[in-house]
């Protein structure tokens, strides 16, 4: 499926957004950018937010601007060290600015390459009904676990990260891996199968088919909406299928001559981009357990829209 926008970013800037490359470039410039994807990718798994992982990215490059290579056995390894401590740092930052977010706080959508979604176990680690699986693990629990299920790092790097014992991160992986295994979706889908499911929902929703929307919707579908204050939106999640297809159809007929729904590619997965009068209105993503939506997520805050009009590298 081809994505809304083509232009694709490979996340080459320096960290005031200045291109790298065309001239010569110290070591540690070079291996900074060599691993810039992962870093973000380390980051935004952590924190669910690109801004922040952004944000997180420009702290690491200062701390790793002075150190002396010298005294480095392995950049990525170090790189992903400091990388986890900033993002840990900002990660309980994070929770307390959730705590007066206005609604409900969803991740921030990534408009992502097809090479995202050919890495499964990548796609996965960063649908969004992953992420917010991640949401419930105490900081340490999901640094831990992102650094160990989703990149493979041995216990001894992930203790150097996050300051334990290689003993204790042990204990505390188990611990996270189980919490992950019992709210993760029931079973693998299929790309197809999510596009199937979403074209079944955009032509129900277009059509205003309240037959057709149920039909697709599991009876205990929740739909959570993001508009973070800015833009109207559900500010308690919505459970039930009636409830959910009532309040879809009731809304977009308000504004149906003005509304188009496109797919697209979020955060590895296929999604719908809602555009109101040409411009992007709300991202919606899904959650799908054996072949019905279990979850609608729609991010309508404009702030968390702004990697939806390129697309975002992501690395393992």
């Amino acid at each position: 499926m081809k994505s809304d926008h083509s232009e694709r970013t490979e996340h080459t800037e320096d960290t005031a957004g200045r291109p790298v490359g065309g001239g010569p470039t110290d070591p540690a410039t070079e291996a900074f950018v060599a691993h810039r994807n992962l870093l973000f990718t380390v980051a935004y798994e952590m924190l669910g937010s690109a801004a922040d992982a952004e944000d997180v990215l420009q702290e690491t490059w200062l701390r790793w601007a002075g150190v002396d290579l010298g005294t480095v056995r392995e950049q990525r390894a170090y790189l992903v060290r400091i990388t986890t401590r900033q993002a840990l740092s900002r990660l309980r930052t994070l929770g307390r600015r959730k705590e007066s977010y206005v609604g409900s706080w969803l991740p921030e959508p990534l408009l992502t390459a097809p090479d995202v979604a050919e890495d499964v176990e990548l796609a996965e680690s960063v649908s969004m009904a992953m992420l917010l699986v991640l949401e419930t693990l105490a900081p340490t629990e999901r640094a831990v676990f992102v650094l160990r299920e989703v990149f493979d790092l041995g216990y001894d790097e992930i203790a150097e990260a996050v300051d334990k014992s290689p003993a204790a991160v042990r204990q505390i992986a188990h611990r996270a891996r189980a919490h992950v295994a019992a709210r993760r979706p029931r079973g693998a889908v299929s790309p197809a199968e999510t596009r199937d499911a979403l074209d079944a929902f955009r032509r129900a929703t277009e059509t205003g088919d309240l037959q057709s929307l149920l039909d697709i919707l599991a009876p205990d579908v929740v739909l959570v909406g993001d508009g973070g204050g800015i833009k109207q939106a559900v500010l308690r999640p919505v459970v039930g299928a009636d409830k959910v297809a009532r309040l879809l159809i009731g809304g977009l007929g308000k504004v149906a001559a003005a509304v188009s729904l496109r797919p697209t590619q979020v955060n590895g997965h296929p999604a719908l981009i809602i555009r109101l009068d040409g411009e992007i209105d709300t991202v919606v993503a899904v959650r799908i357990d054996e072949g019905l939506i279990t979850g609608l997520y729609a991010v309508r805050n404009p702030e968390k829209l702004s990697h939806m009009r390129r697309e975002t590298a992501l690395r393992r």
